[in-house]
């Protein structure tokens, strides 16, 4: 092998290839989603070369110029002592070396201080963006393939860029490897090497096979909390309370801070944000981001966020400081479900000019699905103002999770990951920043007083706070972020209803909302003084409680396989694993479901256990972690996954270079190591172990996302569930949730509906009810989840 090394003296690169020391040879390890590592000894002052320097550039090339290595010399080399020489002790140089994404490493993180989650990206795209956010600029992605599609992918800040390039690439089930100043992504499996006993490439001694795990048929896994019940909780005003408590804890994501940009920096931020503006009309200055027109055309001069925004929970999204000077037009605060156009756009705040009166008055309008919508507000000259988009979903996990894993040489994948269909709440507000602290703001538009809630909302959305078609101002901030699952509605004596606005105080809105804690204390509102509930105001409070999510599923073939081979020693078929899942992380129990699926397709599979090793000289292609052996072996092909590579220089002529390679499929991993799925042993302790196993993913009819409650009386509760019943099914009525079913005890049985509008009879100020809906199926299915209703009015 030729290695040379830049010392970076000017004088470029210089050929160390003969100066190597057979004590040390030169030795390249590859591991499957961690930087590449080289190292060697050189005798120090041969060849009249100068000692390699920290920093320096080196390659390593095989003798057919097939580039086997590029990195660079992180530490200063060793010195070794090799003996004494007639002029004096004779030292040795071990340098080591670490692949080219050291640079990145050096750079950053690929993410951000505040959360960085990807939704629905490849391989490739993941690894660019996380690229992008580092900033080093001299590095390139590229893919045979993207490879697969991840669900939810979040980098983390407190790691260097190749960890989370690691998990990204294992995400996608791919590997990932620098070289030559790229970084390039290759999809597991899509490469494959074949060895048999026939051609003499193989030797049975040296391939050292093992099962090193029994196999598993009836697994359970635990996630992360997951939201469950969808609650709506009611009190009833009395002009004095404030403060009402909630029943229970309500779900809230541990990630909160979407962006956040203040906008205070020397040039606008590009690991927030691309730009598009072909006039350089966008700038940062004394107000913030600096608006100075635009070419003119919709979705031109744009700001868009790199991450998309999903439309899970609340979604707060917030401009500060926005004040615009001469006339304009364009769309601030855009959320949109396509391109950065006014057709796509979700909402957004429209700024234009006032169609009546003699023009140059600059108004905005709400934009609702590309149409305006609500209260045209003129802009008064020299003011700022703070414009405020919320948006609440009933479904805090818009995107579900995707799982890979290789059985017998084929990658399959679980999980869907095409959106979670919901209904949507949008209002939309603005407040003079000039006014008083308590200054209500001014409500632009609100779903609940003018059509309800919208049916149906985009999963996901690209977020623009900026579409200048000639926009002229500033802003001084931006921030969007997801307070939690709580959303607050009234409903006045009249009839009437609005949306409570959740904030602290002196923002200009109603109240505060506490969510309790995950053992168990409840959460809390508590209105600000003067709007606290009027006489007769029904508040109902909408929010998800919480439970760890957790999936038990079973391969119903290998049980029966598995008794069949052992009925001579009466043993039985069914062979059971718990465990947690780390990585990627499941947000719901349908991820837990699609994780065990993955698991079962490895676990019940004699070929995943296998680990081994095995060596091989001067093969024909170059061999990478993430490559496939198959290997023929009397007469049976195993597929084996390469997770580690080691080549060394023989140090010859011709050239010898002996790979040794470790292979192990994904049950044979340890639990951290594995590739598209990330394990531990230890199941999470609040989890709530199902009795029973499922063959497949739950079969559930659909959560009654809308249902409601219409009216409230001494002696009844008047339900809308929101869906009509399935032919044969309709609804039941609960006291204690997850008690459902036709066998179900029948102390807790309120009620069972055939019809969408029902009533349930009341006698006590405090109730609590939960609902699912059922079919004529048998055993009858039922949602997934409950929806409940919890009242506290008084009996009169």
């Amino acid at each position: 092998m030729r290695i040379t090394i830049d010392n970076l003296d000017g004088t470029g690169p210089r050929d160390y290839s003969a100066s190597v020391a057979p004590e040390g040879p030169i030795t390249l390890q590859r591991t499957l989603n961690a930087p590449a590592r080289c190292t060697a000894e050189f005798v120090v002052g041969a060849e009249g070369l100068p000692l390699p320097s920290r920093l320096g550039r080196l390659i390593v090339e095989a003798e057919d110029g097939t580039v086997l290595f590029t990195g660079y010399l992180a530490t200063e080399p060793v010195r070794v002592y090799a003996g004494e020489a007639s002029s004096g002790a004779v030292y040795r140089a071990r340098v080591s070396a670490v692949s080219d994404e050291w640079l990145l490493d050096r750079a950053g993180s690929g993410a951000t201080q505040v959360a960085t989650t990807s939704l629905s990206l490849d391989g490739s795209q993941l690894l660019a963006r996380m690229v992008a956010r580092t900033q080093a600029g001299t590095f390139e992605v590229s893919s045979t393939s993207g490879g697969q599609v991840s669900g939810v992918f979040t980098a983390r800040a407190s790691v260097p860029w190749s960890v989370n390039a690691g998990e990204a690439a294992g995400a996608a089930y791919a590997s990932y490897r620098a070289l030559n100043g790229q970084i390039m992504l290759q999809p597991a499996g899509s490469v494959t090497h074949s060895y048999s006993d026939a051609d003499g490439t193989l030797s049975v001694a040296e391939l050292q096979l093992g099962a090193v795990r029994e196999l598993a048929n009836d697994v359970t896994l635990s996630g992360a909390e997951e939201p469950a019940a969808y609650i709506g909780e009611s009190f009833v005003g009395d002009g004095t309370t404030t403060a009402f408590p909630l029943s229970e804890s309500a779900y809230r994501d541990t990630t909160r801070t979407l962006i956040n940009d203040s906008f205070d920096g020397v040039a606008i931020d590009s690991t927030v944000w691309i730009g598009s503006d072909p006039g350089g009309h966008t700038s940062l200055g004394a107000g913030g981001l600096t608006l100075n027109g635009g070419t003119g055309q919709d979705g031109q001069t744009t700001l868009t966020a790199l991450d998309v925004v999903e439309i899970g929970g609340s979604i707060l999204v917030e401009l500060g400081g926005f004040a615009l000077g001469a006339a304009s037009e364009g769309i601030v605060a855009g959320l949109y479900n396509g391109p950065v156009q006014l057709p796509a756009c979700f909402a957004g705040f429209n700024v234009r000019q006032s169609s009546s009166g003699t023009g140059g008055v600059t108004v905005i309008v709400p934009l609702l699905n590309g149409a305006e919508v609500g209260t045209t507000f003129t802009l008064l000259a020299g003011h700022t103002y703070t414009l405020r988009l919320r948006l609440h979903s009933v479904e805090m996990q818009r995107i579900m999770q995707r799982y890979y894993c290789m059985a017998d040489g084929v990658v399959e994948g679980f999980g869907d990951t095409s959106g979670v269909s919901a209904p949507c709440d949008v209002v939309f507000e603005l407040v003079d920043e000039g006014a008083s602290s308590n200054t209500p703001a001014t409500v632009l538009y609100d779903t609940a007083a003018a059509t309800g809630t919208l049916p149906t909302s985009p999963a996901t959305c690209a977020f623009a706070p900026v579409n200048a078609t000639q926009l002229f101002g500033s802003i001084r901030s931006v921030q969007v972020s997801r307070p939690g699952s709580a959303w607050v509605v009234s409903t006045l004596p009249s009839g009437t209803k609005q949306t409570r606005l959740i904030g602290s105080a002196g923002e200009g809105v109603d109240c505060e909302v506490s969510y309790g804690t995950t053992s168990g204390t409840p959460g809390k509102v508590t209105f600000f003084a003067g709007r606290a509930p009027v006489v007769g105001e029904i508040v109902t409070v909408q929010y998800r409680n919480q439970q760890r999510s957790i999936a038990r599923m079973v391969s119903a073939t290998s049980v029966a396989s598995e008794a069949q081979a052992g009925a001579a020693g009466n043993i039985g078929g069914t062979s059971r694993w718990l465990g947690k899942v780390l990585q990627p992380v499941t947000r719901s129990s349908a991820d837990c479901e699609a994780a065990a699926q993955a698991l079962l397709a490895f676990a019940s599979s004699r070929t995943a256990a296998v680990a081994g090793s095995y060596a091989t000289v001067n093969p024909s292609v170059d061999i990478w972690p993430g490559d496939v052996l198959a290997v023929t072996s009397d007469g049976m092909t195993s597929s084996l996954l390469v997770r580690n590579v080691e080549i060394k220089d023989g140090n010859s002529v011709p050239e010898i270079r002996t790979y040794a390679l470790k292979f192990a499929n994904d049950w044979a991993t340890q639990w951290a190591d594995g590739l598209g799925l990330k394990l531990s042993e230890a199941i999470a302790t609040d989890a709530f172990l199902p009795a029973t196993a499922e063959d497949a993913p739950a079969q559930v009819l659909a959560n009654l996302q809308q249902l409601s409650l219409t009216s409230v009386n001494g002696t009844e509760l008047q339900i809308d569930a929101g869906y009509d019943p399935p032919t044969g099914g309709g609804f039941e009525v609960r006291r204690r949730d997850w008690n459902f079913g036709a066998d179900a005890d029948t102390a807790d049985l309120v009620l069972r509906s055939p019809v969408r509008n029902f009533s349930i009879p009341r006698a006590a100020q405090l109730e609590r009810y939960y609902v699912r809906m059922y079919d004529a199926s048998s055993p009858a299915l039922y949602s997934r989840f409950s929806s409940a209703v919890f009242v506290n009015v008084p009996v009169t």
